[in-house]
């Protein structure tokens, strides 16, 4: 498997979905809005979007806040801007119990168990809400960041599809064609909030450690 496998998975779902001509229904499991900021704005052409946002793992509050904020400010001008109707979920901010459950991995390095653990907790979240509500397809704006390994989150979403077989994932990999670069060119037109880690507690004190 070479590293554009999941993105040319993507394409060619999108490809599918465009030939049938009907718009089905995608629940996406979001970050940030950075790296939702060039994929949202091709997706909504395929899919009635709706988007889940539960990030426990974001630390301290502060930047959990920030992260929302710019989120929601950021759906607000797509929605404007495309004419669109995207719609979000936001669950409640649990930190210190998230932070509780990866204590477990307290001593691994960071893209490792502790990663792993982190990511599937939240997507298995995400798809159980897409499962249950008769979504058509789930996926994740992971694959966007450069700090996630894409065929960690697809091997997620292919054994979660699994438990879930009524919604489809949908592979994929934001990285790729160029869509980090767009993603980053329209931070800067907007102004976003763009941050300098994960967001836990492990990758904000290796980011201070390595600076």
């Amino acid at each position: 498997m070479d590293r554009f496998t999941y993105y040319r998975m993507g394409l060619k779902s999108l490809e599918e979905i465009k030939k049938s001509g009907k718009k089905p229904t995608l629940l996406m499991h979001v970050c940030c809005a950075p790296c939702l900021a060039f994929p949202i704005t091709y997706l909504i052409d395929y899919f009635d979007v709706t988007l889940f946002f539960n990030n426990s793992n974001i630390a301290p509050l502060e930047e959990y806040q920030k992260r929302l904020e710019t989120f929601e400010t950021y759906i607000g001008y797509v929605n404007k801007r495309y004419n669109s109707n995207v719609k979000w979920i936001v669950t409640p901010y649990a930190v210190e119990e998230f932070q509780a459950k990866l204590l477990e991995f307290d001593d691994h390095k960071e893209g490792g168990k502790r990663c792993y653990y982190c990511c599937s907790t939240r997507m298995n979240e995400a798809y159980a809400y897409a499962s249950k509500n008769n979504y058509d397809y789930f996926t994740t704006i992971m694959t966007s960041s450069r700090q996630k390994d894409s065929d960690m989150l697809n091997g997620i979403g292919k054994v979660l599809q699994e438990k879930y077989p009524n919604t489809k994932y949908l592979f994929s990999d934001f990285k790729k064609g160029q869509q980090i670069d767009k993603s980053v060119e329209i931070c800067k037109d907007l102004n976003l909030y763009r941050q300098n880690c994960c967001g836990c507690r492990y990758s904000k004190t290796k980011y201070e450690k390595d600076r």
